[in-house]
């Protein structure tokens, strides 16, 4: 078989220059689902990519039946074709589902409203909601992640700033959803349970494996990655779990919206809200800082500003050491099953430099942070 993995530039039939921004395997081996831009048009498009050719996919999609409606309503910012997109329109963005699939998002909504300390954080209104659509208003102000990259008009206090009044949000968030008025609508939310989080491991594993199995070039990582996602599971199940909190279900710093820098702050995309480990939010929103990090996305001096952030709230919080490290190896080894060879490479490296360094040290995240220059 000859490899076709997803690259980052296309041109199609049309002598159009495509950028890739996402990419996922489709049903068969050889074929992937991409999210594209280019610089001829406003917003992306949804495109095939079968055993290295590239194709443009139809604005309608048929999976999405709302999309050709609400398309016209404003730009198309996000699109995982057959499966959502989202639209900004005027003053407001619309999530597109499949049919019958917006049930689900529009009522984690409607909880968040309950959870949510308004002292700490807001959400977007529901302005709209129906089997197939979401749409929701708007909140202004950059997100963490935009303030991390805007090295003009934010200072390192500033920005340092802005990250310790989120760890004061976060810690407050957590008390108020814990709170007994609270219990029972905390306790209508899913559970993100470890057993969860390995089938999750497990699912992007097993479409790795087989978008890559008569690939001989890979047969070394096949090996690394089936090793590492032993020694993940591992981890996730071999101790004992923190007890179950609040959780976003999918937390970065382009969730957060910051606004002038302190609380309330805004925060986005309730789809995976659920009742999980502190450390599972924690862990991964380290993980988008440090993944940011390693691509210059982040300077390595901001990154260490926000993850000290991140640890002293793990550490308010009683996050077991060892529970961080295997939420953020977990993460971690999602990214080495990426659809993008860079990024698994990527990811692929830091597992492996992980289990050598606890290996002759021993030592954890939460551990490591009393001498931060360990994971910068």
């Amino acid at each position: 078989m000859i490899w076709h993995p997803p690259l980052w530039k296309y041109t199609d039939d049309a002598g159009t220059a495509w950028r890739v921004h996402n990419a996922w395997p489709d049903k068969e081996p050889g074929e992937y689902l991409l999210e594209v831009g280019t610089a001829e048009r406003p917003g992306v498009r949804g495109a095939h990519l079968s055993h290295g050719h590239f194709e443009i996919l139809p604005e309608d999609d048929p999976e999405l039946p709302a999309l050709r409606t609400e398309r016209q309503r404003g730009e198309i910012i996000s699109h995982w074709p057959y499966t959502r997109a989202i639209i900004r329109a005027e003053g407001c963005y619309i999530k597109v589902f499949r049919p019958g699939r917006a049930a689900v998002p529009a009522e984690r909504y409607a909880q968040m409203d309950l959870l949510l300390d308004a002292g700490a954080f807001t959400a977007p209104e529901v302005l709209q909601s129906s089997p197939d659509t979401l749409v929701l208003s708007a909140l202004s102000g950059p997100t963490l992640g935009e303030i991390g990259e805007d090295y003009a008009t934010i200072g390192e206090k500033e920005f340092a700033g802005a990250w310790e009044h989120w760890s004061s949000a976060w810690l407050a968030q957590l008390s108020a959803a814990s709170d007994v008025s609270r219990q029972t609508v905390l306790g209508a939310l899913p559970v993100r349970s470890p057993e969860v989080e390995v089938q999750a491991v497990a699912r992007w594993l097993k479409l790795w494996l087989r978008h890559t199995e008569d690939v001989p070039e890979l047969s070394t990582q096949r090996g690394t990655l089936i090793a590492m996602a032993d020694y993940v599971t591992a981890n996730l199940l071999g101790t004992a779990p923190d007890p179950l909190v609040w959780a976003h279900g999918d937390l970065h710093d382009r969730q957060i919206i910051a606004g002038d820098g302190r609380p309330p702050f805004g925060l986005l995309d309730f789809d995976d809200a659920a009742r999980a480990e502190a450390a599972r939010d924690l862990a991964y929103l380290d993980f988008h800082l440090e993944r940011r990090m390693r691509r210059n996305n982040l300077t390595s001096a901001r990154y260490l500003t926000a993850h000290t952030e991140v640890l002293a709230v793990a550490e308010q919080l009683q996050v077991s050491p060892d529970r961080f490290d295997a939420y953020s190896d977990a993460r971690w080894m999602r990214l080495a099953c990426s659809s993008f060879p860079s990024g698994s490479l990527l990811a692929t490296r830091v597992l492996e430099d992980r289990v050598k360094h606890r290996e002759s040290f021993g030592s954890t995240a939460l551990a490591a942070s009393r001498s931060l220059g360990s994971r910068s």
